[in-house]
């Protein structure tokens, strides 16, 4: 059964990359959202086994998009992932604060990485980092 998928991120552009790359890998893209409002609204409706957010959302943070997730939603920590082209360094003690599963490099975004960080992590409260160690 293909990996429940639902992305958010404020470029249509990534959104677009994003599906293809991870239909193409045997995900479900169950919906998708450009700002952490209609995140809200349309998560719970949709249920996906994991939910990849981008830490900048223009004038939104994806990291408080993730902590309201864990308090206004029942999504489960572990099936969220913080996307972002900055490098993991730059961020690693917000991703380490964060009620997330892992950081995912959007470089390094693939359905392997995806399944690999929800098979290992999913459902641990372990410090996070990203699918390859931090190197």
């Amino acid at each position: 059964m293909a990996l429940r998928c639902f992305i958010v991120d404020d470029s249509s552009h990534f959104l677009d990359a994003a599906q293809s790359l991870l239909e193409r890998e045997g995900f479900a893209l169950v919906g998708v959202a450009s700002t952490p409002a209609e995140a809200l609204r349309r998560v719970e409706d949709v249920k996906p086994d994991v939910v990849l957010i981008d830490v900048d959302l223009g004038n939104e943070s994806g990291f408080d998009l993730a902590r309201r997730f864990q308090s206004e939603t029942s999504l489960d920590r572990s099936k969220v992932i913080l996307i972002s082209t900055y490098a993991e360094e730059d961020l690693r003690d917000l991703i380490t604060a964060a009620p997330v599963a892992a950081f995912l490099s959007k470089s390094r975004l693939s359905g392997h990485a995806i399944r690999q960080i929800l098979g290992e992590r999913g459902g641990s409260n372990a410090p996070r980092g990203s699918e390859d160690g931090g190197q």
